[in-house]
């Protein structure tokens, strides 16, 4: 499966290690989970990492980017992309918008989150996400369902 995670979602996956996200670690790590990023997503988390809530020095933060470059794929933009251009359903928060951005173009199958008004676009039908938003929780419900078949 394809994913984008949210800045949230990393954050519990490689700072906090919450119990929901070591689960979506496992998937990672044995493969059924590809991640994707682009340097617009990046730089959020470079930002959000240095937050003093976090309490990470330099050199924390430094090794938080570093293990999650080292799963993560990147798939930038071809140069001819516009934000305008995606019929993507529109987040309240202009700031997430990036991440369906991202998950149409990776073709994820997955945009994990944690945000609220992100989760709130899932049902939505018009225009529709062009891949499910769903929980930690939700995702890893999803790949157990899947890899037990």
């Amino acid at each position: 499966m394809r994913a984008v995670l949210d800045t949230n979602v990393i954050i519990d996956l490689l700072h906090f290690a919450d119990p929901e996200a070591l689960l979506l670690r496992a998937a990672i790590a044995d493969g059924t989970l590809q991640c994707f990023s682009d340097r617009q997503c990046l730089d959020e988390l470079e930002r959000v990492v240095a937050y003093p809530q976090f309490a990470l020095d330099g050199v924390a933060q430094q090794a938080l980017l570093e293990r999650y470059l080292g799963f993560v794929t990147l798939c930038e933009p071809d140069g001819s992309e516009d934000g305008d251009e995606f019929r993507l359903p529109r987040c309240r928060d202009t700031d997430d918008q990036k991440f369906l951005i991202l998950a149409l173009r990776c073709r994820a199958n997955l945009l994990i989150t944690r945000d609220r008004e992100l989760l709130r676009l899932a049902g939505r039908r018009r225009p529709a996400p062009s891949c499910a938003i769903v929980s930690a929780a939700a995702a890893a419900a999803c790949l157990s369902a899947n890899t037990d078949r």
